[in-house]
């Protein structure tokens, strides 16, 4: 399994998005139920990144960098930023926190609080939505070639690994910022480096906790992901979703071998 490319994805309102180490796919079915399918190179911003803060955020730089490409690419593509419900739960996120900063609670509850509020709109409004069933597809597909056998909808490199230790670390960051802070321009720097520090600090506990799976730690770690993905983030998926994840993959694996066989004759 090491040898093998490692892939990601993406779940959207109408098919999958999945991505390897240098291409992307992606499949949807379209308003008349036909399977379409684009791809493309993605950008590699970690190449050659020594730091692991810095490979860390560049990976996620690569990820929404291909989001563009993908919209023009493929119109039909119901993306999350094109997506009414979700643009509806952000905004009563939003909403949410500006009314809680105004309770002149204690900083420390604050940032609880508003961190609680960043994720449950949204995930209230993937719940039983077309992105959850095609969010367990993208789960089912990738999970079942990975390891060579059928898997289900809970996968263990899911971003919803991430909420808990980047919530928890950010919301700490966010203190000692306004804290330490003497000015307005001092808190926003502060904060920013929150939470840079915070999303490469998350990506390598989860790195961490895939390299040790059998440490009491690292199933505690993975715990509340798991539980988001059963309860909220993914759905059982159709036949016809399961097939737009395994065309997304499949085409992905293509290009990768692809590129293989090109880079070493």
């Amino acid at each position: 399994m090491s040898s093998r490319p490692r892939l990601g994805g993406m779940a959207l309102g109408n098919g999958v998005l999945v991505h390897s180490p240098r291409h992307w796919v992606c499949a949807v079915r379209d308003e008349y139920g036909e399977l379409r399918v684009v791809s493309g190179r993605k950008p590699l911003f970690a190449s050659g990144a020594n730091s692991p803060l810095i490979r860390n955020l560049a990976r996620v730089g690569e990820a929404l960098a291909v989001l563009p490409v993908v919209a023009r690419a493929m119109p039909s593509a119901d993306l999350p930023h094109r997506s009414g419900r979700m643009l509806a739960a952000f905004a009563a996120g939003l909403t949410a926190a500006r009314l809680v900063k105004g309770w002149g609670l204690t900083s420390a509850r604050t940032e609880l609080i508003l961190a609680a509020l960043s994720v449950a709109p949204l995930a209230l409004a993937v719940r039983r939505s077309k992105v959850a069933s095609y969010h367990g597809a993208e789960h089912v597909a990738i999970g079942s070639w990975e390891h060579g056998e059928p898997r289900g909808r809970v996968h263990e490199r899911c971003g919803s690994h991430l909420v808990a230790p980047l919530l928890a670390t950010n919301a700490v960051g966010n203190v000692i910022a306004e804290r330490l802070a003497r000015s307005h321009t001092q808190l926003a720097v502060g904060r920013a480096l929150a939470a840079i520090v915070s999303v490469g600090a998350s990506m390598e506990l989860l790195a961490w906790t895939l390299r040790n799976p059998e440490r009491p730690l690292a199933r505690l770690l993975a715990k509340p992901g798991s539980w988001l993905q059963r309860a909220l983030l993914t759905a059982e998926p159709s036949l016809a979703e399961l097939e737009v994840a395994e065309v997304a993959r499949d085409e992905c694996l293509r290009l990768e071998a692809e590129h293989t066989e090109l880079a070493t004759r």
